[in-house]
């Protein structure tokens, strides 16, 4: 599975060319993608409706924020039937809005739940939000479980980031920004049990580096079959 925030499908060049978004998402072949900075429909250019199509997998959107200019949000793609969905608000007063989806999915008999979120750009923002999105996954009963998207966490061991850890156990954190010279992590992800994840990689790529801000960030887990013979 992979975490890219898209940037609106705007590059490096500042050219918006959705193609090589969807090419990047092809190059990862993962199975599940956790999108930030989506656009998400009517009046503007339908972003996911496009992705989905050029990727030939299934859309789950989760807008946050709602203007003139068409819809904007999180999104996830996969190649999985969704069993359910959840969308989760955690803005906080006077910032951006912000939200998670939260998803469970048949992955060929195996279970997976799936939290994917892009945080605020304050401190004190990301605080609270990482609060409410630790107090939703207490009391899962769906495992695995993974956390994943743009945490927007310039400190690697800022509290947020010590929280998560503390939760999930700690995992690697590749520098995902900027895209051409990436210096921080802000593109995360953390599963649990820790044991089913395997590696944690980022994608850079010739086109990756231009088509976004962002690298991906792609995570491989090991999620044995529960089908029996």
């Amino acid at each position: 599975m992979a975490s890219y925030n898209i940037h609106l499908g705007i590059g490096t060049d500042g050219h918006f060319e959705p193609e090589r978004i969807a090419a990047v998402i092809n190059e990862l072949q993962a199975d599940v993608v956790a999108l930030q900075e989506v656009g998400l429909g009517a009046p503007g250019f339908n972003m996911l409706q496009y992705l989905r199509d050029a990727c030939r997998m299934n859309a789950v959107a989760g807008p946050t924020l709602v203007t003139k200019h068409g819809d904007y949000g999180n999104a996830i793609l996969t190649r999985f039937h969704a069993t359910a969905e959840r969308r989760l608000n955690i803005s906080v007063p006077r910032c951006e809005p912000r939200g998670a989806l939260d998803i469970e999915l048949d992955c060929d008999g195996r279970h997976l739940r799936i939290i994917a979120t892009h945080l605020g750009l304050r401190p004190a923002e990301r605080r609270k939000q990482i609060q409410q999105l630790l107090d939703h996954v207490r009391d899962t009963s769906v495992l695995p479980l993974v956390l994943i998207g743009d945490l927007n966490e310039w400190f690697l061991w800022g509290r947020p980031v010590r929280w998560l850890h503390r939760h999930f156990e700690p995992t690697p954190s590749p520098a995902t920004f900027p895209s051409r010279y990436p210096l921080f992590a802000l593109d995360r992800v953390w599963v649990k049990p820790f044991s089913k994840l395997q590696h944690v990689v980022v994608h850079a790529s010739r086109l990756s580096r231009v088509a976004s801000d962002h690298l991906p960030l792609k995570a491989v887990l090991n999620l044995p079959s529960t089908r029996s013979g």
